[in-house]
C-alpha cells in the first residue's frame, strides 16, 4: 500500500449531518488518510460543535465569513502544502467516498508510467462521482481529453483510467508538486468554475486521470447537470467562466475558443429551459459587464505556465532544495542520474568511465535515483558506491520526477561549482575531463564536445555529431538548433541556477537551459574532437518525431519568443522546419538527421 502522504480536506458550510457523514466514511477508509483538514466557511447550524465532540482529530480551519468554495479549498491548501504532503484529497461536504475511494485513487496514481520518458506522476486523479441511486452523476463528470494521444491513452487504459482535461472538486486527488507550482484556486470566482480554472492549471501541460474504481457518492438536492436552472447563481457561472476564458494560464489558445463555443451553446440550453428566464438575463448581464471588466488581481498573478511569459520556477515550488553552503571553486562534481528503465550492466561501465579511467579524476560524484528500482539495479548502486575511488552523494528520490527535476535535485547536493553531466548509459572517453576542466578553469561557463554514437559496443561507433566550436557560431546557431550535447556538457552551477535551473519540459530541458544561459551572457565553448561515446538505441529515431515531440518543440519555441531568445522570423522558421521534422515519417527522419550530420562532419573536417 503506498506510503505517501495524503490530506484529505473539505470544505463545509451549514451541512452538519452531511459532514459527519463524509467525515465517518473518510475515517473508514481501507487506506485512511494522513490528515484530515476541514475548512468550516463560517457555518452556523452547530458544525463547530459537531466537530469539537465527535471528530478531535481532525484539523479545522474556521473562517468567520463564508468564502465560498473557491476560498475555502484555497485555504486549505494553503495549509496542506505548507507541511509534509505528497498529495491532497479535494472534496465537498456532500461527498461520501466508498470505503475503497482512497487507496483506488492512490493505487492509480503510482501504478500511472506515463506516456512520457520519465513522466512525472499525474497532477490529479479523479473518481468516479455517482448519485444516491448509483447513476453517474452528470454535474461531476470530468471533462475528457478528447485530443489525447494513443500513448496518452494507453498509458492510462494500463492503470484502468482514462485521460482528462479538468474536473471538479468533488473527489480528486492532487499532486502537492504540481499544486506548489501553479498556485492557488482564486478566492474572487467564491463559487462556481472555481474547480475548472484550477484544474485546467494543474493538467495545462500534465497529465490527468480518472478512474472507475474511486467511487464517492454526491448527495446534492437533485439529480441534475451543469445545464439545470441556477437561478440567481448563473451571475456567478458567467462571470467566472468569463474570467477563466479571458484570463486563467490554465488554458490554451485553441482551448478558450472551443471551450467558450460549448459554453455559449450550454446558456443555450439552460435559457431555453427555464422557468425564470428573467432571473437568468439578470445574471447573464451583470456577470458579462463583470466577467469583461477587470479580472481580478489574484487571477492576474497567477504564474505563467506554458507559452509566451511562462515563467521560470519560482519559490512556488519548494519541492526542489535550495543549496544554503557555498560551493568549492576547486575541484569539479559529476551528476548522474539512473532510474528504473536503466541497464545495471551498462550503469557499470558509464561509472567506471568517469572514474577509475578518467586522467583527471572528479572530487564528486552525485548519484540521482529517479524513483524506484528493482532489486539488481540497487544492489549493483551500492555495490558501485562502496567500491568507488572517488566521493559518492547518493540523491534518493521517492518517485519518479523526470529528467529536469532529479537534476536539480542532485545539483542542490554538487560540492564543487564546476559540475560535469554523465548519463547513466555512456561512456566517456578516458581525457575528456582533463579537456573540458581546463576549458573552465580558464573561465568559460558552458563547455561541450563532439560525441560518437554507438549501438552494442562502445568501441563500434555507428554515428558522430560534430559540436561547433566557434563561440560567435555556437550562440548563433542556438537559434534554430541545439549546439551542444547534453551528456557531454560541463557547466557552473552557481549560473544553472541563477537561470532557474532544469525546467520539468520532457524532450527539451537541456535545449531550454542552454538557450538561457546563453542569453544571461555564458560564455560557451565546445571540443571539436568526440569525447563521449553515447548510446543509441533501436527506437531512438522513432522518439525523435511524433505528437509528443511536436508539443515540446512548439512550447520551447514559444519560450525562446517570450524571453527574446528568437525574432519572430527565427521562431516562425524554428515552428515549419522543426516543428515539421517532428512529422515526417521515420524512415524520412532518419535520412535527413544521418545527411545533416555527414554533412557537418565534412564541413567539420574542412575547416579543420
Amino acid at each position: 500500500m503506498s506510503s505517501e502522504h495524503v490530506v484529505a480536506l473539505v470544505v463545509t458550510w451549514n451541512r452538519r449531518d452531511l459532514l459527519a457523514e463524509s467525515l465517518r466514511a473518510l475515517q473508514g477508509q481501507t487506506r485512511a488518510p494522513d490528515e484530515i483538514l476541514v475548512v468550516d466557511n463560517a457555518s452556523d447550524d452547530g458544525t463547530d460543535a459537531l466537530l469539537a465532540r465527535d471528530f478531535p482529530g481532525v484539523q479545522v480551519i474556521r473562517h468567520e465569513v463564508n468564502t465560498g468554495g473557491a476560498g475555502g479549498f484555497a485555504a486549505g491548501l494553503t495549509r496542506a502544502l505548507e507541511g509534509r504532503c505528497d498529495a491532497v484529497w479535494l472534496m465537498d461536504d456532500d461527498t461520501v467516498p466508498e470505503p475503497e475511494a482512497l487507496e483506488a485513487l492512490l493505487q492509480t496514481r503510482t501504478g500511472y508510467a506515463g506516456d512520457r520518458p520519465r513522466s512525472a506522476p499525474p497532477a490529479l486523479v479523479a473518481s468516479r462521482v455517482v448519485w444516491t441511486d448509483g447513476r453517474d452523476h452528470p454535474m461531476n463528470t470530468p471533462r475528457p481529453k478528447a485530443w489525447a494521444s494513443r500513448r496518452e491513452r494507453e498509458a492510462a487504459a494500463a492503470v484502468g483510467a482514462r485521460p482528462v482535461r479538468t474536473a471538479s472538486f468533488v473527489s480528486i486527488l492532487v499532486d502537492a508538486e504540481r499544486a506548489r507550482q501553479v498556485g492557488l484556486p482564486v478566492t474572487e470566482f467564491f463559487l462556481w468554475n472555481d474547480d475548472f480554472e484550477y484544474t485546467s492549471r494543474l493538467l495545462r501541460g500534465r497529465r490527468g486521470l480518472w478512474t472507475p474504481r474511486s467511487v464517492v457518492v454526491h448527495k446534492t438536492a437533485a439529480f441534475a447537470g451543469a445545464d439545470q436552472d441556477p437561478g440567481a447563481r448563473f451571475y456567478f457561472e458567467v462571470r467566472n467562466k468569463l474570467w477563466t476564458l479571458l484570463g486563467s494560464p490554465g488554458l490554451a489558445p485553441v482551448e478558450r475558443v472551443v471551450f467558450g463555443a460549448a459554453t455559449a451553446r450550454r446558456w443555450s440550453r439552460t435559457m431555453a429551459r427555464s422557468a425564470d428566464r428573467a432571473t437568468l438575463w439578470q445574471g447573464l448581464r451583470r456577470g458579462m459587464r463583470e466577467g469583461l471588466g477587470q479580472q481580478p488581481a489574484s487571477l492576474r498573478a497567477l504564474p505563467r505556465l506554458v507559452g509566451p511569459g511562462a515563467s521560470p520556477r519560482t519559490d512556488l515550488d519548494p519541492t526542489v532544495p535550495r543549496r544554503s553552503a557555498a560551493r568549492r571553486p576547486d575541484g569539479f562534481s559529476v551528476l548522474l542520474p539512473y532510474y528504473h528503465g536503466d541497464d545495471p550492466e551498462a550503469l557499470v561501465v558509464a561509472f567506471r568511465s568517469v572514474t577509475d579511467e578518467q586522467t583527471r579524476k572528479p572530487s564528486q560524484i552525485v548519484l540521482v535515483r529517479d524513483g524506484a528500482v528493482d532489486e539488481l539495479l540497487r544492489d549493483t548502486v551500492n555495490q558501485l558506491i562502496s567500491v568507488s575511488t572517488v566521493p559518492v552523494t547518493h540523491v534518493e528520490l521517492a518517485r519518479n520526477r523526470g529528467l529536469g527535476p532529479a537534476l536539480d535535485h542532485g545539483l542542490a547536493h554538487c560540492d564543487h561549482d564546476i559540475v560535469a553531466r554523465m548519463d547513466a548509459d555512456d561512456v566517456s572517453l578516458p581525457h575528456r575531463f582533463e579537456r573540458q576542466i581546463e576549458l573552465m578553469e580558464s573561465g568559460f561557463d558552458l563547455v561541450g564536445a563532439t560525441i560518437e554514437e554507438f549501438a552494442d559496443s562502445p568501441d563500434l561507433p555507428v554515428g558522430r555529431r560534430d559540436a561547433l566550436t566557434d563561440p560567435a557560431r555556437i550562440t548563433a546557431q542556438a537559434r534554430f538548433e541545439q549546439t551542444f550535447n547534453h551528456p557531454v556538457v560541463v557547466f557552473r552551477a552557481s549560473m544553472v541556477e541563477a537561470v532557474g535551473g532544469y525546467q520539468d519540459l520532457p524532450f527539451m530541458e537541456d535545449y531550454l537551459l542552454f538557450a538561457e544561459l546563453i542569453q544571461a551572457g555564458a560564455r560557451v565553448a565546445n571540443v571539436a574532437e568526440p569525447l563521449l561515446r553515447y548510446r543509441v538505441s533501436a527506437g531512438a529515431f522513432h522518439r525523435r518525431g511524433g505528437i509528443d515531440l511536436l508539443r515540446a518543440e512548439l512550447d520551447v519555441q514559444r519560450r525562446f519568443r517570450a524571453m527574446g531568445f528568437t525574432t519572430r522570423t527565427q521562431s516562425a522558421r524554428n515552428v515549419l522546419l522543426r516543428g515539421g521534422y517532428r512529422l515526417t515519417p521515420e524512415p524520412v527522419r532518419r535520412r535527413v538527421y544521418r545527411t545533416y550530420h555527414r554533412i557537418r562532419h565534412h564541413a567539420h573536417s574542412q575547416s579543420g
